[in-house]
């Protein structure tokens, strides 16, 4: 069982920039593809990046291409989302996840209990 923490999460104004992190346990951090997720109020989760075992090959939502970086530690058992350029629409609440299978989708294992992001304007 993997459990998964986000944290960095807060206010943020138009044009800043904020980094989230995510610690996992209880597994083998190495083998397992990371992803993050964000739901926005009156809206369903959506993906946002994601990131293979090795940290070698990355995924993104065309909504955050060159504005938000993921990026792992293996050593420490974290993913990282740095986000810049931040924009009012980016406001969410940010989930990690955990899973076997490099994806898009929400075929995710284990979930976090997410980490909110205010941007305003």
């Amino acid at each position: 069982q993997v459990q998964l923490v986000e944290s960095g999460g807060g206010l943020v104004q138009a044009g800043g920039s904020l980094r989230v992190s995510c610690a996992a346990s209880g597994g083998i951090f190495s083998n397992y593809v990371m992803g993050w997720f964000r739901q926005a109020p009156g809206k369903e989760r959506e993906f946002v990046a994601t990131i293979n075992w090795s940290g070698g090959s990355t995924r993104y939502a065309d909504s955050v291409k060159a504005r938000f970086t993921i990026s792992r530690d293996n050593a420490k058992n974290t993913v990282y989302l740095q986000m810049n350029s931040m924009k009012p629409e980016d406001t969410a609440v940010y989930y990690c996840a955990a899973g076997r299978v490099y994806t898009v989708q929400q075929r995710y294992d284990y979930w976090g209990q997410g980490t909110q992001v205010t941007v305003s304007a």
